[in-house]
């Protein structure tokens, strides 16, 4: 019987031979992942109470991203907590301060094609762009999780999104993430997004997280694509093992049933920005320009990997920022960190006028650095907007990909960066 992609991968963890959207099943899980926020402080005193330690600590994940470095004794605690629990319980593949968990993951060769993962944040999604099942969970289904290693789902339907066409100057994977957001909708509930066609084929791993990361916006329970040559090359650089047969095996068959197929033609696209308060509010970049600015943000796990930072590197080199306006850069990783010290793209950003923050989700999620004050404006490259998102519930937030966000800056208001770029390759 044709099946999905995710249909193999849920049949696999189920122990079964076939699997149906709608089939209630409880599947094992490959890998389970949670932060400082939605980790040890809500799993300890549930496990105490159980009696029981982690099902199996080599295949658990905590990444101290959310509360670092501390800006208060509250925070302090909470990693205090952090800390201490991945020491009692055995945790290994504890990273602290190192980064974001959705960059962690991959950067660190956890992750690969058909597995199972499970974790404490909506944006767990990141990790289906190398074809594994990535899905967010509550504090009290992920203790389980860790207690038992397994957990109950209903296999979802499946939307499969073909993007044709090649990206424009100027144009990235947020551009795409945004226009659906806008055209396809954000209420996709137990469904799952898959992607695929010439432009995702294209892309590097980078571009896909975008796009997976962002299926949680879409309101799916997971975006997935399907692994190729780039996917193995990737998971095996970073540390990772794979087998070069997971390129046939976890992929959808070619007559499998899907619930809708959108199709998209990125060559169309024209930078996008979302206005406030949601990713759906989103439009061409000309609608929203001239609208002014009082930050402007380069960071979160879907925009401040390396290749985001190069973006806004191209736009900003040789320039400065408009007066009164702050650009902020929180980098994904303390790696991207290094990486864009040794090739210059950090000197080209601090040179224009940013201040680079410590690695983690700050300003984001809400928390440390960044935040804003009623009335404020900001155009971020993070996955959302939502009212009182990064901080003060009468602040303003945009969204846009890095070239935009870098763009914005530049001119003290919302801009479109195809001319900067322009300008730039002209000189070249």
């Amino acid at each position: 019987m044709a099946a999905t992609l995710v249909e193999k991968i849920m049949a696999r963890a189920a122990g079964r031979d076939t699997v149906s959207p709608g089939d209630i099943v409880t599947i094992a899980v490959d890998l389970a992942m949670a932060h400082d926020s939605s980790g040890p402080r809500r799993w300890q005193a549930r496990l105490e109470a159980l009696g029981t330690g982690l099902w199996d600590p080599d295949r658990v994940v905590i990444v101290s991203d959310h509360y670092v470095p501390a800006v208060d004794a509250e925070s302090a605690a909470i990693l205090q907590v952090t800390r201490t629990f991945a020491r009692d319980y055995g945790v290994k593949n504890f990273y602290d301060m190192k980064g974001i968990c959705h960059v962690i993951l991959p950067e660190n060769g956890h992750v690969k094609p058909g597995m199972v993962i499970a974790g404490g944040d909506s944006h767990t999604t990141n990790a289906g762009a190398f074809g594994a099942y990535a899905a967010g969970f509550g504090a009290t289904d992920m203790t389980a999780i860790v207690a038992t290693g397994e957990t109950w789902t209903v296999v979802p339907e499946t939307i499969r999104v073909n993007i044709s066409g090649a990206l424009g100057d100027g144009v990235t994977a947020k551009d795409i993430m945004l226009a659906l957001c806008r055209d396809l909708g954000m209420g996709h509930h137990f469904k799952v997004i898959e992607y695929g066609g010439p432009c995702v084929d294209a892309m590097d791993m980078e571009g896909r997280t975008v796009l997976s990361n962002m299926a949680a916006e879409l309101g799916a329970e997971t975006g997935l694509i399907a692994p190729d040559e780039t996917t193995l090359a990737h998971i095996r650089a970073h540390g990772g093992v794979v087998e070069d047969e997971a390129i046939q095996r976890w992929r959808s068959d070619p007559d499998a049933a899907y619930a809708k197929v959108f199709n998209l033609d990125a060559s169309a696209l024209s930078p996008q920005v979302a206005a406030p308060h949601s990713p759906a509010n989103s439009a061409d970049v000309g609608v929203h320009a001239g609208a002014r600015i009082d930050q402007a943000y380069i960071g979160a796990c879907v925009g401040a990997k390396l290749s985001d930072l190069r973006m806004a590197a191209a736009v900003l080199k040789g320039r400065r920022i408009a007066p009164g306006v702050r650009l902020l850069v929180a980098p994904a990783s303390s790696r991207v960190t290094a990486a864009a010290a040794r090739d210059g793209t950090l000197e080209a950003l601090v040179e224009a006028g940013a201040v680079v923050l410590a690695s983690g989700c700050g300003a984001c999620a809400g928390l440390g650095a960044g935040l804003l004050a009623a009335g404020e404006v900001c155009i971020s490259s993070t996955n959302r907007n939502f009212k009182g998102r990064m901080g003060h519930k009468d602040a303003s937030v945009y969204l846009g990909s890095p070239y935009t966000v870098a763009a914005s800056a530049l001119e003290g208001r919302i801009a479109d960066p195809r001319p900067f770029l322009k300008d730039r390759r002209a000189v070249a």
